[in-house]
């Protein structure tokens, strides 16, 4: 997912078990989805420096007035990333051999993670010591204890982790799942066929939600509060458990035209029990605090409406992108090559721009559409010199050089 792709549906010949399954039409919907999901990161993450919840670093006037408004998304931003993911996985594999596909995969996924990690990540960490410790050090100061392991800086209560991956812990876990369905086309290619043809005969009308809702709101009921998320990709059971399953959603489902015209044809019905779902999240997290903890029963309700929502929300936006925007446009691969970059940059310009824009005095509404505002054009700025120069397009994952666009679209 991470590289300049469209959605294919031109089979592949070498891995050839993966396309027994019926043709499937061009997903160019699928690439307008990806891009407007990325595009929500830059919204969800200048969201977190206003809300009460833990982030990096925290504006003075934070509180809880925009969390309603972070539930429309926070239930499902991530688990739709790893589902495209899975997709864009099954296509690449049907190109290539999964050797080929492991060796490019770990190279554009990895080297991005580790220059990032060294990099582009360090400000976050940094500023953060200097808000929430007051960590008087300079910067130069601050990296000799970053590439040392330092173990010493203890926020509420938790020790920093040094070095860190921050934003960029979706790479890790990519690359992890993309590994693993990599080995499992290789030695069980004729599993995966009758896997395929299974899910295609039983993934249709009321199953393409009662299935996946289940399967994952028995996971959160039963692992959330034991295995919360870390982020930390060793120790993260219950988002292993949810997003290698979403990833593996989207590798069995990309070819599946019934499925796809299936989501179109309910996207009304996903839209309005997501919509309904946001309505019971919101009220409930605005009657439970600290003060009032729900009951067991109500815990287990909660998370069960979670993952309706959240699937549902992902059903929605789908099937609406498959019924109006399944068109290319010269825009889509320009904007398909950006999202990487974008990814990689965007938190890091985040942290520094808000912290710069606290000496304006801004009132919080304003700083916060200037902050999206000026996030967006740095970003843009960075993707545009980046493609320029060869020697950097690896590192925030791009090939050495742009590939022709006429070609591109049939990735």
């Amino acid at each position: 997912m991470m590289t300049a792709f469209s959605f294919s549906l031109a089979p592949g010949n070498t891995v050839k078990q993966l396309d027994a399954v019926e043709s499937c039409e061009r997903l160019y919907f699928l690439d307008w989805v990806r891009i407007f999901a990325f595009c929500l990161l830059i919204f969800y993450h200048v969201g977190m420096y206003y809300v009460t919840w833990y982030w990096h670093i925290k504006s003075d006037a934070a509180s809880s007035t925009i969390e309603p408004l972070m539930f429309l998304t926070n239930p499902w931003r991530m688990g739709l990333l790893f589902m495209i993911s899975g997709v864009a996985t099954r296509f690449m594999l049907g190109k290539q051999t999964t050797k080929s596909f492991a060796s490019a995969r770990s190279l554009r996924i990895l080297l991005p993670l580790v220059f990032g990690m060294a990099v582009i990540v360090p400000p976050q960490a940094y500023l953060e010591v200097v808000q929430r410790l007051g960590y008087a050090g300079s910067y130069s100061d601050f990296l000799n204890l970053y590439f040392q392991n330092y173990q010493g800086f203890m926020i509420e209560g938790k020790r920093l982790v040094l070095p860190t991956w921050n934003h960029l812990w979706f790479l890790p876990y990519l690359w992890v799942y993309s590994m693993l369905i990599a080995a499992f086309v290789a030695s069980a290619p004729r599993f995966i066929v009758w896997l395929d043809q299974t899910i295609e005969k039983k993934f249709r009308g009321i199953w393409i939600v009662v299935l996946p809702v289940s399967y994952l709101a028995m996971v959160r009921i039963s692992m959330l509060s034991n295995h919360p998320q870390t982020n930390n990709l060793t120790n993260d059971w219950y988002n292993h458990a949810s997003y290698l399953f979403l990833f593996l959603c989207g590798f069995f489902l990309a070819k599946q035209n019934t499925f796809w015209q299936g989501v179109a044809q309910k996207r009304w019905r996903s839209a309005v029990i997501a919509g309904l779902g946001w309505v019971f999240l919101v009220s409930y997290f605005s009657y439970f605090n600290d003060s009032n903890e729900p009951s067991q029963l109500m815990l287990y309700i909660q998370r069960a409406v979670w993952i309706m929502m959240a699937w549902n929300a992902i059903l929605a936006l789908c099937g609406f992108a498959r019924q109006h925007w399944n068109i290319d446009h010269p825009l889509r691969q320009h904007l398909t090559q950006a999202v990487f970059p974008v990814y990689i940059l965007h938190q890091t310009l985040i942290v520094i721009l808000a912290w710069n824009m606290r000496a304006w005095h801004l009132p919080a509404g304003i700083e916060a559409f200037a902050l999206i505002g000026l996030c967006f054009a740095f970003c843009w700025v960075g993707f545009e010199c980046i493609r320029r120069i060869p020697l950097l397009r690896p590192f925030f994952g791009m090939p050495w050089k742009e590939q022709d666009k006429k070609k591109a679209i049939t990735r």
